[in-house]
């Protein structure tokens, strides 16, 4: 049957953080819950421990609460920094995800292109805007919306400018640009595994899990464009037919995540990869020339208006988080 634990747990030297009574199947009872615990337990848990959210959670992980983020590795109680610095995986994560995407490709084209900065310039920019959101993002304790998401927005700026220099400066063109970048994402994965034991997308706690994380994420928005700039111009499908198969290929990830035992983390950084393409795609069909198949809307235009966006659903998001977390 089930069980209860209740430990202390000390994070820094003035603060004690308890960790309240939570109730946990037995895994040889339930082996399914022995690594992921269903919508039902985690609601039990927010209730019992007074948060408005939870983190994915495995069978024998340590709760500490603080401000409504959760550290689950056993291995970091002891740790100052144990707390997951990466936002919950929900339907808002997503949107905000591939609307960063879209400011990545039109902000990535709008300096290379609108500004006639060049591929190689506009590149070394976005890695120095990439080098200081990443430093102030690590140097964070705990999960920060503004500095997650900038990270985020550098990382497809960076990777959209780096796919077109591989693409069309080094001539090595969207086809093996794109078979360059899928195995790079493979080896940083394998890599992350190797070293770590495991692969992480909601837990990221240790320095070594968010190192891997954003350089996981940095090769898969890269790799992410070359796919995008493929299908639209190599297959002759155009940006509107091109979004729609990411789209669909999505939709089917998201079928094996409710339906099939997947491993949700292979789920989900595949989604990620197809995400990129898609934003991609639907950046390229707000800027491009009617003749081309886009709308012609303008590149800093759109990248104003949906960094706006993203702005205001992240904000919005914080707000109410912050909310029910008073309430509780």
């Amino acid at each position: 049957m089930g069980g209860h634990f209740a430990r202390t747990v000390e994070i820094e030297p003035c603060e004690s953080i308890v960790i309240c009574d939570f109730f946990w199947p037995d895994p040889a009872e339930f082996p399914s819950l022995a690594q992921t615990t269903t919508d039902g337990v985690r609601k039990a848990a927010a209730l019992d421990l007074n948060l408005s959210r939870l983190p994915l959670v495995r069978f024998g992980d340590i709760l500490a609460e603080r401000g409504g983020r959760l550290q689950t590795d056993p291995a970091n109680t002891g740790a100052a920094n144990v707390w997951s610095k990466v936002p919950l995986i929900t339907l808002t994560f997503w949107i905000v995800k591939i609307l960063a995407t879209t400011v990545g490709e039109t902000g990535g084209d709008a300096l290379s292109m609108t500004l006639d900065l060049g591929y190689l310039v506009s590149t070394l920019i976005f890695l120095g805007f990439f080098v200081v959101t990443l430093t102030a993002q690590v140097a964070s304790r705990r999960y920060h919306p503004l500095f997650y998401w900038l990270v985020v927005v550098a990382t497809t700026t960076l990777g959209t400018t780096t796919s077109d220099y591989m693409d069309r400066t080094l001539g090595l063109g969207y086809i093996k640009s794109s078979i360059t970048l899928f195995a790079g994402v493979i080896v940083v994965l394998v890599a992350w595994h190797f070293v770590s034991g495991r692969i992480e997308f909601q837990n990221v706690v240790s320095r070594t899990d968010e190192s891997f994380y954003w350089l996981t994420i940095l090769v898969a928005n890269t790799l992410g464009t070359a796919l995008g700039d493929f299908t639209a111009s190599d297959t002759g499908l155009g940006f509107e037919r091109g979004a729609m198969v990411f789209a669909v290929l999505i939709a089917v990830v998201a079928a094996l995540n409710f339906f099939t035992r997947v491993p949700k983390s292979i789920l989900f950084w595949a989604a990620y990869v197809l995400t990129r393409p898609l934003g991609a795609t639907l950046g390229d069909t707000l800027t491009k020339s009617r003749e081309e198949g886009g709308l012609e809307f303008g590149r800093i235009t759109s990248t104003l208006v949906m960094a706006g966006a993203i702005v205001i659903i992240v904000a919005f998001t914080s707000w109410r988080e912050r909310r029910a977390e008073a309430a509780a």
